[in-house]
């Protein structure tokens, strides 16, 4: 039911982690920095920059420039996977503190021209990746599909690889439709899927069927009713397949608001507080800390965070615009707030 707690009381769980974020670069970074430190203290970084992360000095360089504007914040340091890396660049680049190469599929996403058509493309590479523990997450779209049916298109070659290649971990990222879900069900101990704030919230029709919402337009996009009940139901059911990533990626409004607008949603500034009221209004908040301070921590072979962070029942309303971009829900009264 609803409002299990009443006005004014706290609800304290392990500070989360946050397995997908984007914190851009150069004048853009410190601000998104630090409203994720604000909530999270450990961030897996996408690395789709421009240029993008793709070496051990990138890797070395951007953990720097993140610490530098946001001292609290772990950064989990991210590579792009490409099939030309060498066996020696995937070594250095887990000396250099990478844990996971991410896969783009060709135009299917911001900065993924360069991005792979096939996963088989990157089959060479799964020994070493194996050897070196890096773990491999996806975007999980098939290019050249229409835009509704990528995601679903995608599945058979990620379970082909997740299958063939048992000893590589692989995460499904931001997972968006039923069948997706059932997928990472039906793989083995060494697949996972993310699932983001806003899938867990909102549909097409929020998007598209009445007045064009850009703010909310995402790849993937949010699907049907039917996808978003199956992301509920994986996020609450305790399942430690599935956990949190918000996937949240700032574009400022006027790159949002053209003729050809950017997709990603700026979920950042209600990440936690928009996280804990999904979970409050279905009665699960008993499931919520697994789901974002331990499932994906013990996938990634992690310690799980010791320090806490509470959120207290207090209505407060989400800026319109924040560091230059509208975040999610902007403008909407919001249950929770972020304890001082």
């Amino acid at each position: 039911c609803a409002g299990i707690f009443p006005l004014h009381m706290k609800f304290t769980l392990r500070r989360p982690d946050d397995f997908h974020v984007h914190l851009r670069q150069d004048a853009d970074l410190p601000a998104y920095a630090r409203e994720a430190a604000r909530r999270f203290a450990r961030v897996l970084v996408m690395p789709n920059l421009a240029p993008p992360v793709i070496a051990a000095v990138d890797v070395d360089t951007y953990r720097k420039a993140i610490l530098a504007d946001a001292p609290g914040l772990e950064p989990l340091m991210a590579f792009k996977l490409l099939p030309r890396h060498t066996g020696a660049q995937l070594r250095a680049l887990k000396d250099a503190g990478a844990i996971a190469g991410k896969v783009y599929p060709e135009g299917v996403t911001t900065n993924s021209e360069d991005g792979i058509t096939d996963l088989r493309q990157i089959w060479p590479l799964m020994g070493v990746l194996e050897e070196t523990g890096l773990v491999v997450c996806c975007h999980g779209e098939k290019p050249g599909v229409f835009s509704l049916d990528r995601e679903e298109r995608f599945l058979d070659e990620f379970a082909e690889t997740a299958s063939r290649f048992p000893g590589v971990r692989l995460v499904l990222e931001h997972v968006s439709t039923a069948a997706a879900v059932r997928a990472v069900r039906s793989l083995g101990p060494n697949v996972a899927a993310t699932i983001t704030l806003h899938h867990l919230e909102i549909t097409l029709d929020d998007v598209v069927g009445g007045m064009l919402k850009p703010h909310l337009f995402c790849k993937p996009l949010a699907k049907r009713p039917e996808d978003r009940e199956a992301l509920r139901e994986a996020a609450f059911s305790g399942d430690p397949k599935f956990f949190y990533g918000t996937d949240s990626a700032p574009h400022h409004k006027g790159k949002k608001e053209c003729a050809a607008g950017c997709a990603g949603v700026y979920s950042m500034p209600v990440a936690l507080e928009g996280l804990v009221d999904v979970f409050d209004r279905a009665g699960k908040l008993d499931r919520l800390e697994d789901f974002c301070a331990s499932f994906g921590a013990d996938f990634y072979g992690l310690p799980r965070t010791t320090e806490t962070v509470s959120l207290e029942k207090a209505s407060w309303i989400v800026p319109d615009v924040t560091d230059g971009v509208v975040p999610y829900r902007a403008g909407e009264t919001m249950p929770w707030k972020l304890a001082r």
